[in-house]
């Protein structure tokens, strides 16, 4: 894996000659952002589906805060995977049409995005139960689905978040310490009223797309390397047959002398009469 400095230089590198399209797009995307999620806005919504509901609206925050999370769910969610991947592009292919792009991304198989947020969101959700920090973890790891969407038209939802889950591993504190990198950056944005984010986002997310590009390529090494069959053992060699010592002229069977018994000297008198 490359160093932050790799990526956010990638990013600028990109983003060089591109920065009125890419200030361009965010502020397409707040202004739908802020009509979207805006609270007078959706009331006047409420207002025109329902008049005779407008005062069980205001009178029930929790179903306005639904409204506002649908309103979410269906613009914003589709629109920051658009956002997303038309930096994406603009890192990979050089394509400047941003925000052209962002809309093509988020309006392409549209439903399918809904429903990759909707369970992101559930999930998130379900683990923050457990505590905060496993929530933040499930974040980080579920991460990439935005580009995997893209990249990979023929998942599913479902299967786009495990891919996600697969390719952070043992990466997610290092987006952590990327975002965190930027906290500078924002800092001084909040100088300027926020205008300065009109150029930090676009700088912070094209540089998760090229973190997004090691990671990606980090991934796929590990899995081709994975699907490489092991190499056959090579046969041993046949031992080498046991040498059989030469034949040695038979030898003809050693014949012994019979053994001579200790007798005693023949005396001639013993045979004499007495």
């Amino acid at each position: 894996m490359k160093q932050n400095q790799d990526y956010k230089n990638a990013a600028l590198a990109a983003l060089k000659g591109n920065w009125p399209s890419a200030v361009l797009a965010m502020l397409v995307y707040l202004f739908i952002s802020v009509i979207a999620v805006s609270p007078n806005v959706v009331s006047q919504v409420q207002l025109a589906l329902n008049p005779s509901a407008s005062g069980f609206f205001a009178n029930h925050s929790g179903a306005t805060s639904g409204f506002i999370y649908l309103m979410e769910l269906l613009v914003l969610y589709p629109l920051v995977k658009g956002l997303f991947n038309t930096l994406n592009r603009l890192l990979v292919n050089g394509d400047a049409d941003l925000v052209r792009g962002m809309f093509n991304s988020a309006l392409t198989k549209y439903w399918r995005t809904v429903l990759a947020s909707l369970l992101q969101f559930v999930f998130i959700f379900l683990w923050s139960l457990l505590l905060i920090v496993p929530g933040i973890i499930k974040a980080f790891s579920y991460s990439m689905t935005w580009f995997i969407l893209e990249d990979e038209p023929e998942l599913s939802p479902n299967k786009a978040i495990e891919l996600s889950m697969a390719m952070m591993k043992g990466h997610k504190f290092d987006l952590f310490y990327l975002y965190l990198s930027f906290i500078g950056w924002g800092i001084l944005s909040l100088f300027t009223l926020g205008i300065g984010l009109l150029w930090l986002t676009p700088y912070m997310y094209t540089s998760v797309a090229a973190f997004y590009q090691d990671v990606k390529a980090d991934f796929m090494a590990k899995r081709e390397l994975a699907a490489v069959p092991a190499a056959p053992a090579s046969p041993a060699a046949p031992a080498a047959p046991a040498s059989v010592p030469a034949e040695t002229p038979a030898q003809e069977p050693e014949i012994q002398a019979p053994a001579i018994k200790d007798v005693k000297t023949e005396n001639p008198e013993d045979y004499m009469p007495r």
